[in-house]
């Protein structure tokens, strides 16, 4: 049985396994704004997403990862399947992500109906990595007759 829900904070030990990068007070942000999920199969924690804000006001997923044992099945899909639809309803019509070129991750951000929009270069010395590669989608608010968000 699988079940998406934010992230909250008896989830830190889970998600410290596999992101090495956030900074505690980050991570209680992330639980007190519920700008991230974690995905469970049969009650256990296999897959998180994180996002935060670009310019304040357009949805970026900054991570997504499924745990290896539980990859090749859709989990990933199903993570960001259900950030687009909660996005939605908060009314946001565009989304982001990015990944590294030499990442596959992009060939499964264009699946989903993501597209190109950029890349990012960064040459300093003890900070270079691979283009960062950028993906955006729209997503559609849906409204009543009136034009009122639903």
């Amino acid at each position: 049985m699988l079940e998406i829900r934010y992230v909250q904070m008896k989830d830190q030990a889970f998600w410290y396994r596999f992101d090495k990068h956030l900074p505690k007070q980050e991570f209680e942000n992330k639980v007190n704004n519920k700008r991230g999920y974690v995905l469970l199969d049969s009650h256990k924690p296999v897959g998180l997403l994180r996002y935060n804000l670009f310019w304040d006001n357009t949805p970026f997923c900054t991570m997504l990862f499924v745990d290896c044992s539980y990859r090749q099945k859709g989990y990933g899909r199903k993570l960001i399947e259900y950030w687009e639809v909660d996005m939605k309803s908060k009314g946001y019509g565009m989304l982001l992500t990015s990944t590294q070129v030499d990442e596959e991750a992009q060939h499964f951000y264009r699946k989903l109906g993501y597209k190109d929009c950029g890349g990012l270069m960064i040459d300093i010395p003890g900070y270079e990595q691979p283009m960062e590669l950028f993906l955006s989608k729209r997503i559609e608010i849906i409204r009543d007759r009136k034009g009122n968000q639903l």
